[in-house]
This record gives C-alpha cells, sequence and structure tokens, in this order.
C-alpha cells in the first residue's frame, strides 16, 4: 500500500466512525432511522404487552394446559423471540410480549384461538386443529408466467396425515372447507391424493394473506378453546436503571480493553481499539436493521462476541510479534501474523457460529434471542479483524510509521511450561470440584431444598396484582416498593411491572402461602396505604416450560456433536474434537456447581450464561489446538509428543490470559455497576470466563495427548 493509500483507508476509516456513531446516536429523518433508542427491546428491559386468556373448556387437564402453553409459545416466538406464554391458575393463561404497545393491534393479528376444522362440501369433519403441525406462508414462482405465487404450507402430525391422505383421495376434485369459529376461511380444492402430510393452499393475492391465513390455523391448532379477560401494557421487568447502568459499564469496559490494547500492544493495539468501535457501531446498527429483540441473554450474546473480536486481534498480534521477535520486518510480520492467525480465527468462530446456528434452529425464547445477537456478532466480529484491523494497521505502515518499536516489544521466546507434567493434579482437581459440588447438590435435594434455587421462570410462584394510591414511576417502584415486598415475603429475587395509564403493579415472586400472602397485605397496607381488597393473587407456572427446556438441552447437544464432527473434519482427528467437548463439559459442570453451592437463583439468565460459556470455552480450545496442529506439521525426527503440546500451550499463554482478562473486564464492570439481576448473571458469568482459561490452558492439551498416547490404532507411542 502506497502513502496516498494508507491516507485515503484512514480517511475512509474515519469517514465510516463518523457515519455509525451519528448514526446510532441519532439516525437519520423524523423518525431517527437506525438510532440506538430505536433498538427493540425485551419484556425485561423496556415492557410491553401481557394478555390474559381463560379456558372455555371445563376442567382442562395439567397435559392439556402444559401442550396449549407450549403451542402458543411457538406461535408468539413469530413476534418477537424473548415473548413468553405461562400458565396462571387452573385455567387462564397469560401472554407477554416485547417491544410492543398496542393490544388492541396484537389481539387482532395474533387472533382469538378457537377450533379448526377441515370439513368436506358433504359436512364431514376430517381433520381438526389438533391435527395440525405448523402453518407457514410461503412464497413462490409460477413456472408458466414467471409471477410471484403466495400460499400456505401445512404440515401435520403422523395422525392428521393418515386422516388427510384418506380425505384427499375421496374428495378429488372437490373443496374442504377449512372452518374457523363457525365461519369459513378457506375452501381449496383438492387437486390429488396427499399421503405425505405436507400440503399447500394455493390462491392468495399478496404474502399478508396468506400469513393471515397460517396465523389463523395456527392460533386454531390448540387443543383448548380460550377467550380473552384482559388485555394490558406492562412496564420492564428490570426497571430503567438496569438499562442505564449496563450502558455505562459497556462503555466503561470497552474504554478499558482499549487501554489495555494500547498498553500491551502499542500501534496494532490503538488499530484494534478503532476497529471495535466499528465493531460496536456495526452490531447496533444491525440490531436495527434485523428488528432484533434486545434482552438480558441477547446483551449477553454481544458481550461474548465483543470479548472474540478481542480475541481475534490478540491472535493476529501475538503472531506479529513472533514473527518480530525471529527477525522479521515489521512488514514481512504483519503478513504473516495475519496469515498464520486466520485458521485459528476461522476455526473458532466457525464453531461458535455453529452452535449459534444450531441454538437458533432449534432454541426457542430466550434461547433463540441469545442466538441471533451471538451469531450476528461472531460474524461483525471477523469481519472487522480480518479487513477493518489489517486495512489500519496497513494504513499507519503505509503513511510511514514503520518502526519496530511501535508494533512489538520484542522479547526472548518463554521457556516451555511443564503443563502435562501436572496433569494429574488438574485432572484430580477439577474432578475433586465437580464431584464436590454434585455432593452438595444431592445432600440440599435430600433436605429438601432443591438441588438448584430455582426461579419462579423455571418452577412458577405467585402473582400479586396491587393497585396503590398514586401513580408509582420504575424508579420509586425498585426503591420503595420491592424492599417491602422483599422483607415481607423472603424472597429476594421479586420481579415488578407496571401496568401503564393506572396505578397498578403487578409483583410476580416465590409461591407464597397464606401466612406470606397475609404479612405482604399487612406490610402494604401499613407502607402504602393499600386497599386491602384491591390486593389479588393467583399462581403463575414457570415461563420457562418443561418443552422449552427440553429443546435447549437439545439444541446444545445438537450444537455439541456439531461442533464435534466441525473439528474432526478440521483438525483429521477426532481426539482433538472429543477432547474439546470433553473440557467444554467440564467448564459447563463447573458453573453448574458455582450456582448450586452459592445458591444463586437459577432462572432465565441461567440458560444464557450456559450458553456463552458454551461459545466461550471452545474458542479458547480451537487456538491451543491451532497451534499443536501447527507445530506437528514442523515436528523434528524423535522430538517427544509432550514438548510439543507444553511448547504448543506455553506459545498461546500470553494470548489465553489477555483474552479471558479482557472478557473478564467487561463482565466485572458490569457486576460492579449493575442492578442485582445484572449481578446475579454477571457472577457465574465471570466464573465460566476464570474455568474456560482454565480448562484451555490445563486439561484440553494434556486431554488430548492421553488420547493422542493411550486411544486410537495410530496411537503414539511415548519416549523418554
Amino acid at each position: 500500500m502506497k502513502k496516498s493509500g494508507g491516507i485515503a483507508s484512514l480517511f475512509v476509516v474515519a469517514a465510516l466512525i463518523v457515519i455509525l456513531g451519528f448514526t446510532t446516536l441519532v439516525g437519520f429523518g423524523s423518525r431517527n432511522t437506525g438510532a440506538m433508542e430505536n433498538i427493540k427491546l425485551g419484556l425485561d428491559l423496556a415492557g410491553g404487552v401481557s394478555i390474559t386468556y381463560k379456558v372455555t373448556d371445563k376442567n382442562p387437564t395439567s397435559e392439556e394446559m402444559r401442550d396449549t402453553v407450549y403451542k402458543l409459545q411457538k406461535r408468539v416466538d413469530g413476534y418477537s423471540t424473548e415473548a413468553t406464554v405461562y400458565q396462571e391458575g387452573d385455567d387462564r393463561i397469560s401472554i407477554e410480549i416485547p417491544g410492543v404497545n398496542d393490544a388492541n393491534a396484537i389481539l387482532t393479528e395474533l387472533g382469538k384461538p378457537g377450533s379448526l376444522e377441515f370439513q368436506t362440501e358433504d359436512g364431514e369433519t376430517v381433520l381438526s386443529g389438533s391435527d395440525i403441525k405448523t402453518a407457514e406462508a410461503k412464497t413462490g414462482q409460477n413456472q408458466d408466467t414467471g409471477a410471484a405465487e403466495y400460499m400456505v404450507e401445512l404440515q401435520l402430525n403422523e395422525e392428521g396425515k393418515e386422516k388427510f391422505a384418506k380425505a384427499t383421495e375421496e374428495n378429488i376434485g372437490k373443496q374442504i372447507a377449512i372452518i374457523y369459529d363457525g365461519e369459513t376461511i378457506s375452501s381449496p380444492n383438492v387437486d390429488e391424493k396427499i399421503p405425505d402430510g405436507m400440503a399447500y393452499i394455493n390462491g392468495m393475492s399478496s404474502f399478508e394473506e396468506a400469513e393471515e391465513l397460517a396465523s389463523t390455523i395456527r392460533i386454531g391448532g390448540l387443543k383448548l378453546e380460550l377467550e380473552e379477560l384482559n388485555s394490558q401494557v406492562v412496564g420492564a421487568q428490570l426497571g430503567e436503571e438496569a438499562i442505564s447502568t449496563s450502558l455505562k459499564a459497556g462503555v466503561i469496559g470497552l474504554i478499558i480493553v482499549f487501554i489495555f490494547m494500547c498498553v500491551v500492544y502499542l500501534l496494532p493495539g490503538l488499530a484494534s481499539s478503532i476497529a471495535l468501535l466499528i465493531y460496536t457501531g456495526i452490531v447496533l446498527v444491525l440490531l436495527n436493521a434485523f428488528d432484533i429483540t434486545l434482552t438480558l441473554p441477547g446483551i449477553a450474546g454481544i458481550i461474548l462476541s465483543i470479548g472474540m473480536a478481542v480475541d481475534a486481534n490478540v491472535i493476529i498480534f501475538a503472531r506479529v510479534r513472533e514473527e518480530i521477535t525471529d527477525g522479521k520486518s515489521v512488514k514481512s510480520a504483519l503478513r504473516l501474523g495475519f496469515q498464520k492467525a486466520l485458521s485459528a480465527i476461522v476455526d473458532g468462530n466457525v464453531t461458535t457460529l455453529i452452535a449459534a446456528v444450531v441454538l437458533w434452529l432449534k432454541g426457542t425464547g430466550s434461547v433463540k434471542g441469545f442466538a441471533q445477537t451471538l451469531a450476528l456478532g461472531i460474524v461483525v466480529s471477523m469481519f472487522t479483524a480480518l479487513v477493518i484491523t489489517r486495512m489500519i494497521i496497513n494504513a499507519f505502515y503505509a503513511i510511514g510509521i514503520r518502526k519496530e518499536k511501535f508494533y512489538a516489544k520484542v522479547k526472548p521466546a518463554r521457556k516451555p511450561i511443564n503443563f502435562l507434567g501436572k496433569r494429574k493434579i488438574f485432572f484430580a482437581a477439577s474432578i475433586a470440584v465437580i464431584a464436590a459440588g454434585l455432593i452438595v447438590m444431592g445432600v440440599n435435594g435430600a433436605r429438601g431444598k432443591g438441588m438448584l434455587e430455582y426461579s419462579l421462570e423455571f418452577q412458577g410462584g405467585t402473582s400479586t396484582n396491587v393497585t396503590f394510591n398514586q401513580d408509582y414511576s420504575l424508579e420509586e417502584i425498585d426503591s420503595k416498593v420491592v424492599p417491602v415486598v422483599e422483607k415481607a415475603t423472603g424472597d429476594a429475587e421479586v420481579q415488578t411491572q407496571k401496568v401503564r395509564d393506572t396505578n397498578q403493579v403487578i409483583i410476580k415472586t416465590k409461591a407464597l402461602d397464606l401466612e406470606k400472602r397475609e404479612a405482604l397485605d399487612q406490610a402494604l397496607v401499613e407502607e402504602f396505604q393499600v386497599d386491602e381488597s384491591k390486593i389479588t393473587y393467583s399462581n403463575i407456572s414457570s415461563t420457562i416450560s418443561s418443552e422449552m427446556r427440553q429443546d435447549a438441552i437439545i439444541a446444545v447437544a445438537i450444537a455439541a456433536v456439531c461442533m464435534l464432527l466441525y473439528i474432526w473434519f478440521r483438525f483429521k482427528d477426532i481426539r482433538f474434537a472429543t477432547s474439546s467437548v470433553a473440557a467444554l463439559v467440564h467448564d459447563v459442570l463447573v458453573v453448574l456447581v458455582f450456582y448450586a453451592v452459592s445458591r444463586i437463583s437459577v432462572g432465565n439468565t441461567f440458560i444464557a450464561c450456559m450458553l456463552t460459556i458454551v461459545g466461550y470455552s471452545i474458542n479458547a480450545t480451537i487456538v491451543i489446538f491451532d497451534r499443536i496442529r501447527e507445530e506437528l506439521k514442523t515436528r523434528r525426527r524423535k522430538e517427544p509428543l509432550a514438548d510439543i503440546v507444553n511448547r504448543s500451550i506455553t506459545m498461546t499463554l500470553t494470548r489465553s490470559i489477555y483474552t479471558s482478562l479482557t472478557t473478564f473486564i467487561m463482565i466485572f464492570v458490569l457486576f460492579v455497576m449493575g442492578v442485582s439481576s445484572i449481578k446475579e448473571f454477571a457472577l457465574p458469568l465471570m466464573v465460566g470466563i476464570v474455568c474456560g482459561a482454565y480448562s484451555s490452558v490445563c486439561i484440553t492439551g494434556a486431554l488430548w495427548y492421553v488420547m493422542r498416547t493411550k486411544i486410537g490404532k495410530n496411537r503414539e507411542k511415548i519416549t523418554a
């Protein structure tokens, strides 16, 4: 790159920062398009619409209620991945949809859940709503005219598949009407027998019409009929303070990381800091562009991707330093540094991206929201690290900043540390920690305390609706009402929501018995002079249903298998993949043990925390394995395998420490400044980061070495 090209590159970077900064802070047009303030926030951060339905069927079974809740959850995921559905009392179901404030519009779009039937021209019912598995609007193209066609794709369950095959065979050339609550909403013709349970309804004039029909079919595919009881706009669960403190913590954390990178890596550190600014701006703009709902788990995904963005730069600069130490010129060192770091960066990010994609496809609720922000962050971080950082640092070199002292502090190579010699100690320590934690879990379970301290998201609780004598703000509710509730109920995990345009506040706690309800009544009357008759209680189910938990577990399992297959494919040795996944399981178990021993509440953020550990841990392991793979290619004859492993771990040790440190800094600032719910999320995450660094350095390499020398037909003999 010539000097003029370097100046032009820096000008482009500066212009990009200005444009991104203006977009995120101000936006364009009367609606401030692209501004950070327009990012859709989840119910926990900004509130939304709450709708309560009552089951019209008499004495619904618990299985029918669970099935209806789960299907409604799938339905409202179309509005937001952070929407929640839960049972209230014996025959009510509540839906909370974040990021919206027009309850009537939502009710119109959602449709009134009712009965759905497919009837022949003779009036015979051949299918019911319970036979429908999914219904989705699709766009196709007419093969003759090339014009766009709109349709609804129906997928039936096994029972419905058999019924529909028979019905379509007997009614070829006739109509089968789709009747919803006694009204015919569509009457498609049967052209042929449909034996595979997949049908298409054609003839829609627009995609919106197809989506409306699909929506009605989906909402009609419930086992129970529902009627609307009430709808209301509710405030944030975490309060406005959670947003402001999180933003301040993010800014402070980024500033500390910038200073750290500049001090440690000099000019390349400055380049990476500038690139990280661009990364942050791009992510904020894309959150707007893709209309992603941002919640606390989503923030976790962004924090993780920031850590990985820093990680990519640390890998590159560590390589540049090595090349300069070996006597290469600055220009060659920069070229080789990016070139040699590429495989580790790509493998680490692709592995985590695989997990994010699987979690997005198979997960529900907060799992899907986490996966969206993580995937977005990974793609952007790879772009900024491999393109923007490289462009900036090459521009610095092109304009004349070429002295070696600006790019690296040359240090003699560190003597290899004998990590493998201490592998038995590391293995024993990990097993002891996990075993002790599992014992504590067992003891707590036997004593009736519960193996984990489940929050109301997991085990349900009590919803208390209180009408106060004045309209309290969210800040006043947090500072005045919540402490009174915590003292009266003994529950430190109180969630509150304010009902807009009323003096009502919804207080959610763990299940309250009669004694605690009376204590809460008395406390509210004494402290706020509340009319006791305006305090109502109802039991609520968990917002994280057993099906959602099962979906999350299945998604993580599939993600682990996919990561294993990718690592196996890239490293040509399944022992690399097996030890990576084993270390990942190790980290998850250690964090689980921490939750159990510290009795930190296990709620919605628990899933996000575990997923963050999965994504973070595997990336650190890949870097070490990439170095082992590289060292094996240049291995001297009869060189002991243990020396290669120890040298590889030692050579990447600085990277492991620095990356973990920068990510830890981001989370630590969030922990120090955040509200209580943020702290409970940040603390186990910090434990996970430290554990991930430990397992990458002390466990994975040693585990691979043991497998390489003990397992497989081509296992290697240990030499002196």
